[in-house]
């Protein structure tokens, strides 16, 4: 079992940047794929970024490519997301997603999800 508890939201004006850790717990860890998801208020959730168990194989949304950066750090537990040159277009709440198959993640379907943390980036 795999549980996940995001930190690292807030309110950042346009042009700002954030990054979003996620905290993972259980054993094995180190053999999931994660990803991010967000989801804004009148909007389905929308897939961000996902990234293989070993970092080998990482993919993004074409609307944050170039300004998020998904990393992972399987000692830790921990997945990460940078996220530079922010626009209002961003603000949603982000959850960290886990699934030991990334076509899944890809797919919206995981097995385990975070609670989410807000980003609200003002204009």
């Amino acid at each position: 079992q795999v549980q996940l508890v995001e930190s690292g939201g807030g309110l950042v004006q346009a042009g700002g940047s954030l990054r979003l850790s996620c905290a993972a717990s259980g054993r094995t860890f180190s053999s999931y794929a994660m990803g991010w998801f967000r989801l804004a208020p009148g909007k389905e959730r929308e897939f961000v970024a996902a990234i293989t168990w070993s970092g080998g194989n990482i993919n993004y949304a074409d609307s944050v490519k170039g300004r998020f950066t998904i990393s992972k750090d399987n000692a830790l537990n921990m997945v990460y997301l940078q996220m530079n040159s922010l626009r209002p277009e961003d603000t949603a709440m982000y959850y960290c997603a886990a699934d030991r198959d990334i076509g899944r993640i890809l797919a919206g379907h995981c097995d385990h999800w975070g609670q989410g943390t807000q980003v609200t980036v003002s204009s």
